[in-house]
């Protein structure tokens, strides 16, 4: 178990260093030309209103949640060294667990390896990441842990109905891994400000009908197709744009800086429009803003470490830089974070 406990001695400033990241995604490629055989599209209807050209998915039936983010973790651990033994967290932001319970987390912690920590999932939707992010920022600032595994992954997949033209050609699998080590000398780095919220009033916008307390799974509820995830996407996209503009300024403002303090700036990759929304609000330089949804499409609570995985492999970003990652989903929930490198 962990051994840095929270007393009155240790709750001093503590910076939080990003010491390896990890992604991992599968070898399956759905593209957008092979969803024209599957429902009524087109490869030209999805890219124009989407950016998506392709996705990755699971095709082994043995391959569930827990696996994608085992991989990213290992990948993230493997690139530094790093002992899991000496991981005191693993926090999986998931809206596609395993199971109801146990969680996700758990499970995930016994495939890396990491038997002297403590596990549980965080479920905020897309936004879980960031959700995830700032719970661990907690735990390490307070000295109760040193080292942690945040996770997001999803395998949308496996909730996604392949009848729907208007949903399934937006969703991909995979996940990412920040591996986050407490550093009591440079106390700057990490987090420079959160914006985190929900408003349930919009809750039903994206749901997954089937499965939970409120309605179990019956005969009913597999015949009407509600263990499948549904999307009212005119109005997600409409709230999707005018949250994380207000969100964007919130962050901004918390932390006392400009657009041009900011080196990159990662969203979620749901839709190229709502990035490109944003963009155009704020005069972000098109340079500035990572994209990779042509190649993955909405992978949910990875979508953000994924990009940023790639943001750093491609020397995108360097030490000293300020990355800021937003995301927003089912919830309705949205989350960012300015995070000092």
């Amino acid at each position: 178990m962990p051994t840095f406990p929270v007393t009155s001695s240790n709750l001093k400033p503590v910076g939080i260093k990003l010491k390896s990241v990890g992604m991992y995604v599968p070898d399956k490629i759905l593209t957008n030309e092979d969803l024209e055989k599957m429902v009524d599209t087109s490869d030209e209807w999805i890219t124009e209103r989407t950016g998506i050209k392709r996705r990755h998915i699971v095709d082994d039936p043995n391959v569930s949640t827990s696996d994608l983010a085992a991989w990213a973790a290992e990948n993230a651990l493997k690139r530094v060294g790093e002992d899991p033994a000496n991981i005191d967290l693993v926090l999986v932001g998931t809206a596609t667990p395993d199971y109801m319970f146990p969680a996700t987390a758990c499970i995930t912690q016994a495939k890396i390896g990491a038997n002297n920590a403590f596990a549980f999932d965080l479920e905020a939707g897309c936004s879980s990441f960031i959700y995830a992010l700032s719970v661990a920022t907690g735990y390490l600032k307070s000295g109760m842990i040193r080292k942690a595994l945040v996770i997001g992954a999803d395998t949308l997949s496996r909730v996604t109905n392949w009848k729907d033209r208007s949903t399934c050609i937006l969703f991909g699998d995979g996940a990412g891994a920040f591996l986050l080590e407490a550093d009591e000398e440079n106390t700057q780095l990490g987090p420079i400000a959160f914006d985190i919220g929900s408003d349930g009033n919009y809750a039903e916008l994206i749901t997954l009908p089937a499965g939970g307390a409120k309605l179990p799974a019956s005969e009913d509820t597999v015949k009407n197709d509600l263990h499948y995830l549904q999307m009212r996407g005119r109005e997600v996209f409409r709230l999707a744009v005018t949250t994380i503009e207000a969100s964007l300024e919130r962050l901004l403002g918390k932390a006392g800086l400009k657009i041009e303090d900011i080196s990159v700036f990662i969203f979620h990759q749901a839709n190229l429009r709502i990035i490109d929304a944003a963009i155009r609000r704020f005069g972000i330089p098109k340079e500035k803003a990572y994209v990779n949804i042509q190649e993955y499409g909405n992978t949910s609570s990875a979508s953000i470490p994924i990009a940023f995985y790639e943001v750093l492999d491609k020397g995108l970003a360097k030490p000293g830089d300020k990355v800021l990652m937003m995301a927003f989903g089912a919830g309705f929930t949205w989350g960012g974070v300015i995070w000092q490198l």
